[in-house]
């Protein structure tokens, strides 16, 4: 998407997100990610109060600022991306909607398409969290669980598709999921004083956020509306157990390969080959940033780390990023005081089975 920015231009930035804002709250809407309406299309969303999510500062660490996207519908920040899909699909006159998902998409997905009257087609891993499986059940959805990852749903998509009439959003194959994913990046600057961070900490699985805020951090700069600076470095973190993204980015390869036997709790970051990764890494080059990836034992105690002393529930996606912002520090290219923004993708509670799995946690027998 590109928009003629000219009508924006020179108008201050508070003061162009204030007036969107202020015309949603006399609607009785929850403004939302459609505060940055000035940057999106301009048609009648359909919203279920998505984005503006808190930026949390660490109890421990004064330099960090940890994004808390489990506060929009549906739990996780899918709810963005497809918030703006599902708001153009209508817009478009679209009716049946098809998706592959490693787990919170299927949920957004469903959630959104219920409300805006359309049917929503999904494909999931069969071992995805159970709340994912739950929740696009509850609302409707046409659920598929698939023996395999979200490559064979995708392909089972794209096989389908024709024939049954669906139009196909998987990741960056339309670009409005985009769009509603770059409000972060909006977000996070303005929440920071219009100032950037010195990095930026991104679970990264098909990484449409990654390239969403990136666009937005042009558009930003574009508009005026961000202090002069260096942009962040982009750090995108991966499981040891699925990680195309950091063995393309060592190896200095323009694309990743498909990762073989993909294995790790967290579930979204279990894409074994991101359709966008060739972006991705010229983002990360770009940026000076860097791929890390961790076992799912380390994902784990950050989980649990950050669990009993800062009394946040991460999911094990955004824990991967807490990992490596503590690899980061302890080999000294970060230092305490280096202000640094680190996203929890989704609510931990919507992974409460197979967290408790890897703890090894069972409910106990009643006396």
């Amino acid at each position: 998407m590109r928009y003629d920015l000219a009508a924006v231009q020179g108008l201050p930035a508070r003061d162009a997100v204030s007036a969107n804002a202020a015309n949603f709250a006399r609607s009785g809407a929850w403004p939302g990610m459609w505060r940055y309406k000035s940057v999106l299309p301009d048609v009648l969303p359909v919203t279920l109060g998505e984005g503006w999510t808190p930026v949390l500062r660490s109890k421990r660490y004064p330099g960090v600022y940890l994004k808390e996207e489990g506060a929009n519908p549906t739990g996780s920040f899918k709810a963005r991306g497809l918030a703006l899909a599902v708001t153009m699909a209508r817009h478009y006159g679209l009716r049946k909607l098809a998706v592959p998902s490693a787990g919170n998409a299927a949920g957004a997905l469903a959630a959104y398409a219920a409300a805006a009257g359309i049917e929503a087609n999904i494909f999931m891993p069969k071992d995805v969290p159970f709340a994912n499986y739950l929740e696009a059940v509850l609302y409707g959805a046409h659920v598929t669980l698939v023996d395999g990852l979200i490559s064979d749903c995708g392909r089972m998509v794209a096989e389908r598709k024709g024939r049954e009439g669906w139009f196909d959003i998987s990741t960056l194959k339309e670009p409005f999921r985009l769009e509603g994913k770059k409000t972060m990046g909006y977000e996070l600057v303005e929440q920071l004083g219009w100032e950037y961070p010195a990095a930026v900490f991104y679970p990264t699985g098909g990484g449409v956020g990654l390239i969403g805020m990136w666009k937005a951090f042009g558009e930003l700069e574009e508009l005026g509306w961000v202090k002069p600076g260096k942009r962040p470095r982009m750090i995108a973190v991966q499981s040891a157990g699925c990680a195309p993204m950091v063995r393309a980015f060592d190896a200095r390869e323009a694309a990743s390969t498909m990762w073989q036997n993909a294995d790790t709790f967290a579930s979204g970051l279990r894409v074994p080959k991101p359709y966008g990764d060739y972006l991705m890494l010229q983002i990360l080059r770009e940026s000076g940033g860097m791929a890390l990836a961790f076992p799912d034992e380390k994902i784990l105690a950050s989980l649990q780390d950050w669990a009993r002393n800062e009394g946040i529930f991460l999911s094990p996606e955004g824990a991967a990023a807490t990992a490596a912002y503590d690899e980061l520090l302890a080999r000294g290219e970060l230092r305490l005081e280096d202000r640094v923004l680190l996203f929890n993708t989704g609510a931990g509670l919507k992974y409460a089975d197979v967290t408790a799995q890897a703890m090894g946690l069972r409910r106990p027998l009643a006396d």
